[in-house]
């Protein structure tokens, strides 16, 4: 009887990929030029498209149901398989609790180089996925496989919402306050992970960010007083602010000293670690963009940061605050912070 071939040794998935997580996304300003009259016209019933770059298309079936759509897949943040499928799923589900929904099933989007990644390793990064929607209390129903030269993983998640309750990313008011859910700096911890520079504490803090459900979403959007909410992903806090104020048709002020950051993520970004998406991303909008500081490259690095997997950011009224600060601290967000506020100034973005 012959031998059963031995499966191949798995590389580092990160050496299979030109980049990793939502640093993966094409540059805001690129982006524009590609979607520019390309985007379908209106219909009744889709009451959130691609007209402000929200995080998911909202179709309405009736006066108390509406479907929530989104699809987000990657190539590799991380070296282990089971960590990288729980990353990637977590980011996905992330766009559903942005809009207030709540997730019903999704479907696996598979991309993989069969040939050089071992079955063993294949199947970890499924079951990584299949775990963080457990957690989430869906089922993946089903997907779409393909043998691809970089590894890509991710998921096409449908939720459902009340219409009443749709939370989009282009409903902020003057005054209102701005409040980040998770603390910045995924893309720096990983460029220094590609590096070596982390060492096992580090890399336990960026498992423990990426992973993190943004559950809050689904109680946020039962509050009258959060008028704004999307994730800060893959165009950095900045670009998805600015998202924000251009829907908005607002200005927004941030303090920068009040930005939570996850540990060691300053003293990395003042040792030049950083990411190519960062830079990317302000030449995409750094014109719309000034600040009180003198320049300073860590921090521009820090606030261009794309996040993968990042926290929601929030725009409610001052009195709804402590209803907002009370759902974040009773699911575990403790280091949710106002970072600001929304002006009425034009749609950029100042830094004090």
């Amino acid at each position: 009887m012959r031998a059963r071939p031995a499966s191949p040794p798995t590389p580092r998935l990160t050496s299979l990929s030109h980049g990793g997580g939502c640093g993966c996304k094409i540059s805001p300003g690129i982006l524009a030029e590609l979607l520019q009259g390309a985007l379908p016209g209106a219909h009744p019933d889709l009451l959130v498209g691609a007209d402000t770059s929200d995080d998911a298309a909202v179709y309405r079936l009736n006066e108390e149901q509406a479907i929530v759509a989104t699809t987000d897949f990657f190539m590799p943040i991380v070296d282990d398989p089971f960590d990288f499928g729980r990353i990637a799923a977590t980011n996905a589900l992330s766009d559903i609790y942005a809009m207030g929904a709540r997730p019903l099933l999704a479907l696996a989007i598979v991309g993989m180089p069969i040939n050089t990644l071992s079955r063993e390793a294949i199947r970890a990064i499924l079951r990584g996925g299949e775990a963080v929607c457990a957690q989430a209390g869906i089922p993946i129903a089903g997907g779409h496989s393909i043998d691809s030269v970089e590894p890509i993983y991710g998921l096409a998640v449908t939720g459902v919402v009340d219409p009443k309750r749709v939370k989009r990313n282009s409903r902020a008011r003057d005054g209102d306050l701005l409040i980040l859910g998770k603390p910045l700096g995924v893309g720096i911890l990983s460029a220094a992970f590609k590096k070596d520079l982390l060492d096992e504490t580090a890399y336990r803090v960026l498992i423990e960010a990426t992973t993190r459900l943004n559950v809050p979403g689904m109680e946020l959007g039962n509050l009258p007083g959060v008028h704004a909410m999307t994730d800060v992903t893959g165009f950095g806090l900045l670009g998805h602010l600015l998202e924000m104020c251009r829907g908005s048709g607002l200005g927004a002020r941030i303090e920068a000293d009040r930005v939570p950051l996850l540990p060691g993520v300053r003293a990395l970004a003042e040792a030049g670690i950083a990411t190519g998406a960062s830079a990317r991303n302000w030449l995409s909008y750094g014109k719309d963009v000034q600040s009180a500081k003198p320049a300073n490259a860590p921090l521009q690095a820090i606030l261009t940061d794309p996040q993968t997997s990042g926290g929601l950011l929030v725009a409610c009224d001052p009195h709804e605050l402590p209803g907002v600060q009370s759902i974040f601290g009773g699911l575990g967000f403790a280091q949710a912070s106002v970072i600001g506020r929304m002006t009425g100034a034009s749609a950029g973005v100042h830094i004090e």
